[in-house]
């Protein structure tokens, strides 16, 4: 983080002194929004590399924190990644004797002791191709030309990159050392074939003639936070970059059905295939919100207090994480929540399309909405004969075993005959209901009086408990204490169209609270969603906004939510006496 960004959080801090005793005024949430509107730039957070090496990398540049003592990962050590859960883990943490190695290698094959059958680590370094080596190696003088302050990417051949593979062989590959230079040429000719694939080059110098030195190369990729080791696996070879795979496309006729691609946790594995550590920054093997608890990813703040000291401590071994050095980690788009969905449903890889399986069940939106107009669109994508569906709005707490609207925190229009549902009761609304094919746009009107916080819960005093090598904030629902708490909401309503077509409004007077989109499947039927900006049929008689505006605003406001909690507990949060 550059010195003037630190300053800014300072500054920022010094009027949250004053704002969390009077926040609740009108405008002072505003005014605070649009301070961190200027401030954040929103992804500043997602691929930042702090001055000490270590990588606050977020959704964008893979696992954020080691998964055994769960600090920061370091760019300035080795780091092996488990091939089964994604998880990056510091040399030092390994209790496996792995010999000389480089950081940023590709060709290991690494399995946590979480996820081995046996508790044991296991690790297994293969023969790297010369352009994997390279990869590798242009990595590593990019990291140190940026330690010692040069900032270089560009590295000459000759004088860089084959100096560094021929003083790390040994820990580069398990192939026997070249006895001759022949193999110069051969790597010129590689890197060539790969320039625009993997690596940029440079031929000639700023005259037009190449020097003694030319040519030099770079990677194509300069976050090399993305770099990863290489599995082969019977889908496709996977690249050294994470998000990006060569793989055998099948070719698509006309009128094909979308396919659905399995993603649920509970589907077994083909026999040496490595599963995808994460869709759109969420891991794939999570935990979902069931039986009263609710499970947040958490992230490292760089923000918290004494988070330095924690991750230069030895002794958190073992012990309970702090939650206040953690944060939620906040979705860079909204999409189809993994975790809060019911285990069956079957989520597409883009997590913007949904498949059902037997009974009706849920799944929610990552976000949700509390004042203003709002707006989002699905499309039926395919309806087997004896499938339904329900579309609407619904609370946290709404019953994700169940159909949308069986309870009172769900309001839901059915596919079959049309029919609107809340609190498990049905009222005649659109005849026909709708069918494969159509477009359903779903909107909701929640006046400025509803009384939900506008800020969203911080989870920094609740307690951390690991999964799959990730650390979850745990919170305990109070369904009881919230029915309690319902209280209709006058002017609120709900508006459903169809094909572009409104029509009419379904609700009104809904219950104040804070409402995510819904989609809750009957049997295999298979439903796309959009939540914006670029919908099928805009409603053109109403002001609203799409869904998509939310992530930004979103973040601003936990953003909000986690800073005023540190300055609320200033001077409280120490790691010599947590307990």
């Amino acid at each position: 983080m550059s010195e003037l960004r630190k300053t800014e959080v300072i500054l920022l801090f010094q009027p949250l002194r004053q704002i969390c005793y009077f926040r609740h005024l009108p405008n002072s949430t505003f005014i605070l929004k649009s301070i961190l509107i200027h401030w954040m730039e929103y992804d500043s957070d997602d691929n930042e590399i702090l001055d000490s090496g270590v990588g606050d990398i977020g959704e964008k540049g893979g696992l954020s924190s080691c998964g055994y003592c769960g600090k920061l990962r370091n760019m300035n050590v080795v780091e092996l990644m488990c091939w089964q859960c994604g998880s990056w883990f510091h040399e030092s943490c390994i209790s496996y004797q792995l010999g000389k190695l480089v950081p940023f290698m590709l060709n290991y094959s690494f399995t946590c002791k979480n996820c081995s059958p046996t508790g044991v680590e296991n690790f297994r370094k293969t023969q790297a191709q010369l352009r994997d080596m390279c990869i590798t190696a242009l990595a590593n003088l990019q990291h140190s030309s940026g330690k010692d302050g040069r900032g270089t990417s560009m590295f000459s051949l000759q004088r860089d990159v084959i100096p560094f593979l021929e003083q790390n062989w040994e820990a580069l590959t398990t192939a026997a050392r070249r006895s001759t230079q022949s193999w110069h040429s051969t790597l010129q000719r590689i890197l060539m074939k790969e320039v625009d694939t993997y690596f940029t080059v440079e031929e000639t110098g700023e005259s037009g003639e190449p020097s003694q030195h030319h040519p030099f190369f770079g990677l194509l990729t300069l976050d090399l936070t993305l770099i990863r080791p290489i599995v082969d696996a019977p889908g496709g070879w996977r690249s050294p970059f994470s998000g990006s795979t060569q793989q055998q496309q099948s070719g698509k006729g006309r009128g094909a059905k979308r396919k659905i691609p399995e993603t649920t946790a509970g589907n077994k594995k083909a026999r040496g295939d490595m599963p995808a550590p994460k869709l759109h920054g969420y891991p794939v093997d999570h935990p979902f919100n069931k039986d009263g608890y609710r499970y947040i990813l958490a992230e490292p703040d760089p923000h918290a207090p004494f988070r330095q000291e924690f991750d230069d401590s030895n002794d958190w071994a073992g012990k309970p994480i702090p939650g206040w050095l953690y944060r939620a980690l906040s979705p860079g788009a909204v999409l189809l929540a993994l975790h809060d969905r019911a285990p069956q449903l079957r989520t597409a890889d883009d997590r913007l399309a949904v498949t059902g399986d037997k009974g009706y069940c849920l799944i929610r939106a990552t976000h949700g909405v509390s004042r203003g107009v709002w707006y989002w669109e699905c499309t039926i994508e395919d309806q087997p004969e004896g499938s339904h569906t329900r579309i609407g709005w619904c609370q946290q707490l709404a019953n994700l075993q169940a159909p949308l609207g069986y309870d009172k925190f769900g309001y839901s229009w059915r596919s079959r005959k049309g029919t609107v549902f809340h609190d498990s009761r049905g009222k005649h609304y659109f005849v026909g209901g709708f069918s494969e094919g159509d477009v359903l746009g779903i909107m909701i009107d929640l006046p400025e009086k509803n009384p939900v916080s506008q800020f969203p819960p911080t989870y920094k005093d609740k307690p951390l408990v690991k999964f799959r090598s990730h650390l979850y904030y745990e919170d305990k629902d109070d369904v009881p204490e919230a029915l309690k708490n319902l209280k209709p909401l006058s002017g609120s309503k709900i508006i459903f169209f169809k094909n572009g077509k409104c029509c009419g409004e379904a609700f009104q007077n809904i219950y104040g609270g804070t409402y995510y989109p819904g989609v809750s499947l009957y049997r295999n039927i298979t439903v796309s969603v959009n939540f914006g900006p670029d919908f099928k049929y805009p409603p053109s008689s109403f002001e609203y906004r799409g869904m998509h505006e939310r992530c930004e605003e979103s973040m601003v406001e936990r953003t909000l939510a986690d800073l005023t909690y540190l300055v609320e507990n200033e001077g409280k949060l120490r790691l010599d006496v947590f307990t």
